[in-house]
């Protein structure tokens, strides 16, 4: 038996990640409303991507399995989202310029069977990642490019920032906004691959 494979996500990123490892799958954005009063980076994720997955999943029949996502930046606990401008943007490289933070994805897979069962694996992954300091010169320099502009956290791990990062702790997919090999594993572990969508 073979599973459609839904990734609950419009990311360019997310996409490009699930293609490479030879996935084949369907994109259906989900419209959920993303507000929340969660503020623990963890939960939140979890929370989001869950809500995510759930919305896509309830227009599917079985046997489907969605992917539903969300990632966060975190600095001393405190979640840091899209920049509102410029001024903003920068203060957010400020902290994290010479210091250590946390990017955590939340993940949902809601897996339907033909039978019209249903089961939801949530789980968060945490990466930490150390940037070099900055001078004032450079961080005008890479505002100067507008990449962070719709990036959490100001920046992009796998764009132009790639220059200020002095080390990754943890799975670099996460960061970017898939942990692939975590989904791999808990899909394996409940019998079905992700590269080809079969059960095993």
């Amino acid at each position: 038996m073979k599973y459609r494979i839904v990734l609950a996500s419009g990311s360019p990123r997310r996409k490009e990640i699930l293609t490479g490892i030879g996935a084949s799958y369907d994109v259906i954005v989900s419209d959920c409303d993303e507000s929340t009063a969660v503020t623990e980076p963890a939960e939140l994720v979890k929370e989001l991507s869950k809500r995510k997955a759930e919305a896509v999943a309830k227009d599917l029949k079985g046997p489907v399995i969605v992917i539903g996502a969300d990632t966060v930046v975190a600095y001393n606990g405190s979640i840091l989202g899209k920049p509102k401008d410029r001024t903003d943007a920068k203060r957010m490289i400020s902290m994290l310029a010479d210091d250590v933070h946390q990017v955590y994805t939340g993940v949902s897979l809601i897996i339907k069977e033909e039978t019209g069962e249903s089961r939801v694996i949530t789980f968060a992954e945490c990466s930490e990642v150390s940037v070099d300091s900055m001078t004032d010169r450079q961080m005008e320099e890479y505002l100067d490019t507008k990449e962070g502009e719709d990036k959490a956290g100001s920046y992009a791990v796998q764009g132009i920032f790639a220059v200020h990062i002095k080390e990754i702790r943890g799975d670099y997919f996460n960061i970017v906004g898939l942990p692939v090999a975590a989904i791999y594993k808990k899909l394996y572990e409940n019998g079905i691959d992700l590269k080809s969508g079969e059960k095993l």
